[in-house]
């Protein structure tokens, strides 16, 4: 299959294995990309020897391409850049910052930069900024995400209308069928988390698996808007944090109460009570833990036959 997603990253299939903290270790990353798609480390939870070390196992086990995601938010994000240059990285998504601050740093060095946004102004400032595709992420989706609560249906066919670069829709894709309908709606390619947090490969641990597996429509919420707006699984940490809700919590009391290290403790260590469990809606579909290689067949084979099937509408 070939687009201008494919084309840009030289893979087989339009799809992106998302960077997620916690879970997209050298070793998801590597499998992704081994089955035909861009597989990525995630950043975000690791220090910087921690990330050099899971970028050079990823280029032992697979020589497709690979990248690496890099939430701006987080600190040591200069020895980060760093590390990625010093290790040969060509791929890396951003996220969770302004575009402006590392976009044409990375460009210069012969990388290619795509920028995750939830909204169509923040595409445009990321357009402006030299990126060379923009993924237009739905409140569906798990982990950080947007406070304009737009849904990915509405969102990607707007940026669309007013993006001349490369678009990969996020947000609530689980299927083929998924995948389909937001390239009908003018997206190039799809970035997938929550099915990829269900597999063998991932590096989050298999209590949060095994929820992820077991959740029902319902069982996950966009909250801490005052911090950084996320979306949870519902648990003993979350009622707690209706609790302070409910009387008023000031950010600082919402900050006590969030602590440290809380996402590592659920989606790492497998404290399903007090841990921070980030994931998307479309949990509620994912109903089985398999191998990259088995989720990147089925989501093939479900798009061909939504191809079918559409033809015959």
């Amino acid at each position: 299959m070939k687009n201008k997603i494919t084309t840009l990253f030289n893979i087989k299939y339009p799809i992106i294995q998302a960077g997620m903290i916690w879970t997209s270790g050298w070793r998801l990353a590597s499998a992704s990309s081994n089955s035909g798609i861009l597989g990525l480390i995630g950043a975000g939870s690791m220090y910087p020897d921690v990330l050099r070390e899971h970028i050079q196992k990823c280029k032992k086990a697979t020589d497709k391409p690979f990248g690496v995601n890099v939430p701006m938010l987080y600190p040591n994000i200069e020895e980060v850049m760093n590390i990625i240059v010093e290790e040969g990285v060509k791929i890396v998504f951003t996220s969770a910052g302004n575009p402006n601050t590392w976009t044409s740093w990375l460009k210069d060095r012969n990388i290619t930069v795509v920028h995750v946004v939830s909204s169509v102004k923040f595409a445009l400032k990321a357009q402006e900024a030299g990126v060379d595709a923009v993924v237009a992420e739905g409140f569906e989706a798990g982990g950080h995400n947007g406070r304009e609560e737009t849904t990915t249906l509405t969102l990607i066919p707007m940026v669309k209308e007013n993006l001349r670069i490369p678009l990969i829709a996020a947000g609530g894709i689980a299927t083929g069928q998924a995948m389909l309908a937001t390239m009908i709606l003018g997206a190039d390619g799809v970035q997938i988390g929550s099915r990829f947090v269900a597999s063998y490969e991932a590096s989050s641990h298999p209590n949060f698996k095994n929820l992820v597996v077991s959740s029902k429509e319902g069982d996950t919420h966009l909250t801490l808007k005052e911090l950084a707006p996320v979306r949870l699984i519902k648990n003993k940490f979350y009622n707690e944090l209706q609790e302070l809700y409910k009387k008023g919590a000031s950010v600082e009391e919402l900050k006590t109460l969030l602590g440290k290290a809380r996402a590592k403790r659920g989606m790492f260590e497998g404290d399903l009570e007090d841990g921070e469990l980030e994931i998307g809606q479309i949990s509620g579909l994912i109903h089985d833990i398999k191998s990259v290689k088995e989720i990147v067949e089925d989501l093939m084979n479900e798009f061909n036959e939504a191809k079918r099937s559409a033809n015959n509408l």
